[in-house]
């Protein structure tokens, strides 16, 4: 297993009015990250946030390339960006303990926080496809080029990891500096991760490791 510090590249935040960062995810132009009781739309390159959704946002986000997917407690509920209007509702895999959400391959991703499980759905039903299990709490959840890393948070530690998404063995590890914690996870899509930073009210870039970096 690779193991390695994370390179923290730039925080965002604290924001006004924003004492928790659950899930977040990125749209390609803005990084999206719920607060509890709304979902902000903050602009990367000026640290600004530029628009909210009024809407329940406990935990994770995801996009899926027109539509926003945010978990409040025990659903998952699919929003339109541009009007904020809820369009439809599924019920989430850990009834009230899910964590991150991501999409891929057509299908949402589900964290179970200290269930160490993420879940594939089916988008439209709730209905789990599979099962993933992990040897530490569940946080963020994303796939890039075909890797799925999660986050993890337990204490004062805190890392990003990639795990096989057959058998969720652990293949590298990126620890983030102590009592610096994730929550959501995103991917900008390129060589960075969005991090959701809970209880800091902050957001943070992290470096994505190039495949065949030789960092252990």
């Amino acid at each position: 297993m690779k193991r390695s510090a994370a390179e923290v590249l730039r925080e965002y935040g604290p924001f006004p009015g924003v004492d928790q960062v659950a899930g977040v995810t990125f749209d390609g132009q803005h990084v999206w990250f719920a607060s509890g009781d709304r979902l902000n739309a903050l602009d990367p390159a000026s640290g600004k946030v530029v628009r909210a959704i009024d809407v329940a946002a406990h935990a994770g986000t995801a996009f899926d390339g027109q539509h926003l997917f945010q978990i409040a407690e025990d659903r998952i509920q699919k929003i339109d960006p541009k009007t904020g209007q809820v369009l439809a509702t599924i019920p989430a895999p850990g009834g009230g303990g899910d964590s991150g959400l991501a999409w891929a391959e057509g299908t949402l991703w589900v964290g179970q926080n200290r269930g160490r499980k993420i879940h594939q759905i089916d988008p439209q039903t709730g209905a789990v496809l599979r099962t993933i299990d992990s040897n530490r709490i569940v946080t963020g959840v994303t796939w890039i080029d075909g890797e799925l890393w999660h986050g993890t948070w337990e204490g004062d530690e805190s890392d990003v990891r990639r795990i096989d998404p057959e058998t969720g063995k652990v293949l590298e590890k990126l620890e983030m500096p102590p009592g610096t914690g994730v929550s959501g996870l995103e991917s900008d899509g390129s060589d960075q991760f969005f991090c959701g930073g809970g209880n800091s009210g902050k957001v943070r870039a992290i470096r994505r490791p190039r495949r065949g970096s030789t960092s252990k």
